[in-house]
C-alpha cells in the first residue's frame, strides 16, 4: 500500500490468537513511508514515562491506546522492512489506522531545513535520518499531559498521569501485552474528584486548569483545528496554560517543528551546553536556535540524540510527597 493508503483487512487468526484473554478481530493496514523512518524515536516520543497506560513498548511492537474522536481504541505498530504494520482493535480502530503516518510523522515537513549552521546539528541529522516529528491529533490529551508537568518533577508527572488515567480512563481493548487504558472523556476530565486529584499527586493549580479547558474542550479543540495559525494564542487564552504549555501540546498533538518550551527547567542549559559548551538562559537559548527558524524543535530533538549532556552535579532531587497515607 501506498504512503496515503488507508485499506484495512481482517487481521489472521494467528495474529489474534496469541494472547490469553478474549477479543474481538482487529483491523490492519500497511504504512510505506516515502522517507526513513526511525518508528521508535518517532513513535515513542509520545510516551509519558516508562509506566504510560497509554502507551508501551513490547519488544518490537509499539502499543498505543487512544480516546480517538469515533471512541477508544487500541493501535500495534510494528516496523517490517521499509514498510510498518499496523493492526488497531476497539471502536476507534479505524480511525487510529488512518492516522498511522501522521503518528509516523508523514505530515512532517522538513524542506528549508539546513543542518549545516553548526557541526553537531548536521553531524546528528546524518546519524538519525529516520527522526520524524510525530502528531496524534488529539490536542486534548497532549494539553492535559502537558498540564501534569507543570512545576513538578516528571517523575511526579508522570506517576500522577498514569494513576488518574488508569483510575479514570477506559481499559483499552486488544491483545495488550498489559492492562492499558485509554485517557478520560471530557466529561470525565470533568468529574474527577478532587480528593482523587490529591492522591494522584497533582497540586490544584494542575486539576483546576484540566477541568476547566475540559469545560471548554469541544469548543477548544474546533477552534485550534480551524485556526492552525492562531493555535498558540488559543491554547494560552486558557487559564493555566502559558508558553511552555502551549509549545509542548503543540509538540505532541501537531508536530510542530518550531515550537519551543520556553521556561523549561532544563532544556535552555540543555541546548547552550550542546552548542556553545555553557549554559544559558531561555532568552540565550532562542537566540542560539534564531539560524533555524520554523525548524527550532526539529533542532532540539537531534540534539537531544547528538549524545552531548552536561555532566549532572550535585545531589539527586527527591521530591516531597504530601499525600495522606
Amino acid at each position: 500500500m501506498t504512503e496515503a493508503s488507508t485499506a484495512t483487512r481482517t487481521a489472521s487468526p494467528e495474529a489474534t490468537a496469541r494472547r490469553a484473554r478474549p477479543t474481538t478481530p482487529a483491523r490492519e493496514t500497511e504504512y510505506r513511508p516515502r522517507h526513513p523512518l526511525d518508528l521508535h524515536r518517532t513513535v515513542v516520543f509520545q510516551r509519558r514515562g516508562a509506566n504510560d497506560p497509554t502507551l508501551v513498548v513490547d519488544g518490537v511492537v509499539i502499543w498505543r491506546a487512544s480516546r480517538t474522536p469515533a471512541g477508544v481504541a487500541t493501535l500495534a505498530l510494528r516496523a517490517a522492512g521499509s514498510a510498518v504494520r499496523a493492526a488497531a482493535w476497539g471502536p476507534g480502530a479505524e480511525w487510529a489506522l488512518t492516522q498511522v503516518p501522521a503518528l509516523c510523522g508523514a505530515d512532517d515537513d522538513a524542506d528549508g531545513f539546513d543542518p549545516s549552521p553548526h557541526p553537531l546539528v548536521a553531524a546528528s541529522h546524518h546519524r538519525h535520518p529516520g527522526l520524524r516529528l510525530s502528531r496524534t491529533d488529539l490536542v486534548f490529551d497532549a494539553l492535559a499531559s502537558a498540564v501534569f508537568e507543570q512545576k513538578v518533577t516528571a517523575l511526579q508527572a508522570f506517576g500522577a498521569w498514569r494513576r488518574i488515567v488508569t483510575w479514570h480512563g477506559d481499559r483499552a481493548p486488544g491483545p495488550t501485552p498489559r492492562p492499558m487504558f485509554a485517557p478520560p472523556s471530557l466529561d470525565g476530565w470533568r468529574r474527577i474528584p478532587s480528593w482523587v486529584w490529591h492522591r494522584a499527586g497533582l497540586e490544584p493549580p494542575q486539576s483546576r486548569t484540566v477541568v476547566r479547558a475540559a469545560e471548554r474542550g469541544v469548543s477548544l479543540v474546533r477552534a485550534l483545528d480551524e485556526r492552525p495559525a492562531d493555535r498558540e494564542r488559543v491554547l494560552m487564552s486558557l487559564p493555566g496554560v502559558g508558553v511552555w504549555t502551549s509549545a509542548e501540546t503543540r509538540i505532541r498533538a501537531y508536530g510542530d517543528p518550531d515550537a519551543v518550551s520556553v521556561g523549561d527547567y532544563h532544556l535552555a542549559h540543555e541546548v547552550g551546553h550542546a552548542l556553545t559548551g555553557h549554559r544559558t538562559d531561555d532568552d540565550g537559548m532562542l537566540e542560539l536556535l534564531a539560524p533555524w527558524a520554523g525548524h527550532r524543535q526539529r533542532v532540539i530533538r537531534l540534539l537531544g540524540l547528538s549524545g552531548v549532556r552536561e555532566q549532572r552535579r550535585g545531589a539527586r532531587l527527591h521530591p516531597e510527597d504530601h499525600r495522606s497515607r
